[in-house]
């Protein structure tokens, strides 16, 4: 029996070239979400406006999720994918100009910050869009036997980008101000441009006639509650990051708590997702053969653990390794999540599979940044990220008793 090529994916051209336009579009929209939750937060000085981001992006994201899935299914890929990509090029272009001190200084702090959470809105209209359309385009590269090392280094590129433009934009805060970050960043949403124009076009198999999109959507949403495997794996992320996502908070971690300052910032906003990629391009080499749905329990438990320590910590590479290590466990999860995704869904329902996956990470991420802001407010900046670990740990055991598909879950 040969031995599993780990860099088999990377060698199509094509996916390179895909690879390297998903991987400057999410170092450009990282490096924008940084940005703006230091912008935000300076220009505030209050948490729940970090929260009110979350919320700002959530709303659309999930909104639109659903009617999104139904044109990505019936629409050529590669078209909607430079769509998406163009739109978020002139909402960074906006966020530019917004930047520049001869532009915001007609605008009192409350109008500003709403501008920002308004174009944030408009961002996450396009997300709806982009996340599902550029997932459904990896199994229109590849076959099956090879989805889970195509995923892998696709979840692997995405969190590349996300640590360099967590750290990238540290430093740049420091250096060249907010107005310079966002020259650095519509130059980087260009060239995901440039990349993305080299795809080679995804022409429809199947085309079917719904009278209406109600249809459509229903069919989707039929297709994952009675896939149990897929409704499992994406519960438990959903209720883990939901409550024990801390990231939001950094912000105020870094200014007010560690007092390290925007180059540290960067640095522990980076940490999480740094621990994914060395957790992800390990599973590259070696990837999870057996009994994946325990591993995935464990591991969501390691992260709810790193949680409460983060936020206990008075000390910089205290709270860093803690979140480096929620970044490792949080890559064993996102990579079964992702392959048991993949595998489970017929080619013609990627579009409204994966836009039901991305409801689940939006409402996780973004709406679990709402309340995380909601709670620190209410409980105080530590106790909230306490109780969120907390309560990450109670999903794991209330999981693992009720509910044995996600227990019993094993793929070769």
């Amino acid at each position: 029996m040969s031995k599993p090529d780990p860099l088999k994916a990377i060698r199509n051209i094509e996916f390179k070239n895909f690879l390297t336009a998903t991987f400057l579009f999410s170092m450009s929209t990282r490096m924008l979400g940084t940005l703006v939750a230091w912008w935000v937060y300076n220009l505030t000085k209050d948490p729940f406006s970090i929260g009110l981001i979350g919320l700002s992006e959530v709303i659309p994201a999930v909104g639109f999720a659903l009617y999104a899935g139904h044109i990505i299914d019936n629409s050529e890929k590669k078209r909607l994918m430079l769509r998406c990509i163009f739109f978020m090029f002139i909402i960074v272009i906006l966020f530019l100009i917004l930047s520049l001190p001869s532009v915001n200084k007609h605008f009192t702090t409350f109008y500003l910050v709403g501008t920002i959470y308004f174009l944030i809105f408009c961002g996450g209209i396009v997300r709806a869009f982009y996340g599902p359309c550029t997932g459904s385009i990896v199994p229109r590269i590849f076959k099956k036997h090879d989805m889970a090392n195509a995923v892998t280094w696709y979840r692997g590129s995405f969190f590349s980008a996300s640590v360099l433009g967590h750290i990238i934009v540290g430093f740049l805060i420091s250096f060249i101000n907010y107005e310079g970050s966002m020259i650095v960043i519509v130059c980087l949403m260009f060239l995901c441009l440039f990349f993305a124009k080299n795809i080679l076009p995804k022409p429809l198999k199947e085309i079917k006639n719904y009278t209406n999109v109600f249809q459509s959507v229903k069919e989707g949403l039929i297709f994952v509650y009675k896939t149990k495997a897929i409704l499992g794996v994406l519960s438990l992320d959903l209720f883990a990051v939901l409550f024990g996502g801390a990231v939001a908070l950094i912000p105020i971690f870094a200014a007010d708590i560690l007092k390290i300052g925007p180059i540290g910032f960067g640095w522990l906003n980076a940490a999480a997702d740094f621990g994914a990629i060395i957790m992800i391009f390990y599973l590259i080499v070696f990837p999870i053969k057996h009994n994946q749905g325990l591993k995935m329990l464990f591991a969501v438990g390691i992260f709810g653990i790193c949680m409460i320590v983060f936020a206990l910590s008075k000390v910089f590479w205290i709270s860093f390794i803690a979140l480096l290590i929620s970044g490792i466990a949080d890559g064993v999860s996102i990579i079964i999540r992702g392959t048991v995704v993949q595998l489970y869904t017929p080619e013609n329902m990627q579009g409204r599979v994966l836009s039901v996956n991305s409801i689940f990470i939006n409402s996780s991420n973004e709406l679990g940044q709402f309340e995380s802001g909601l709670t620190a407010k209410l409980m105080g900046v530590i106790s909230s990220v306490v109780f969120g670990g907390i309560m990450t740990l109670g999903i794991v055991v209330t999981t693992y008793i009720i509910n044995p598909t996600v227990r019993k879950l094993n793929y070769d």
